[in-house]
């Protein structure tokens, strides 16, 4: 197996919730840290959602291993942002037998 080319910064955040000041709350994303990373497409697909057109890509992001339970190792609801581009972390999974990198497993959508 080759080593990831980890060529693309990208920084992870996760949801909290902020009070609205009504009672309710409301989402917002804080980060959590920066990670080097390799970006592959895996697949794509058109579909309308109300008249407006979304394009949604699947992509495997590779990142190094960090240990299970620290705040900047990726977990599923949690993303990737690279400039204006979100990656939804849907799975994560640990790559190969020595653990050294990590492979989430993210989706893209955006407004065609």
């Amino acid at each position: 197996m080759s080593l990831p080319n980890l060529n693309r910064l990208l920084a992870l955040e996760a949801p909290t919730q902020v009070a609205d000041g009504a009672g309710g709350f409301s989402e917002t994303w804080a980060v959590l840290g920066s990670l080097w990373a390799e970006v592959k497409p895996r697949t794509g697909r058109d579909r309308e959602r109300e008249a407006v057109g979304t394009a949604r890509v699947e992509y495997r992001i590779t990142v190094r291993a960090l240990p299970v339970g620290q705040s900047s190792r990726p977990t599923p609801g949690q993303r990737f942002r690279e400039g204006v581009r979100l990656f939804r972390i849907v799975a994560v999974a640990d790559q190969g037998a020595e653990g050294r990198f990590l492979t989430c497993f993210a989706r893209e959508e955006v407004a065609a």
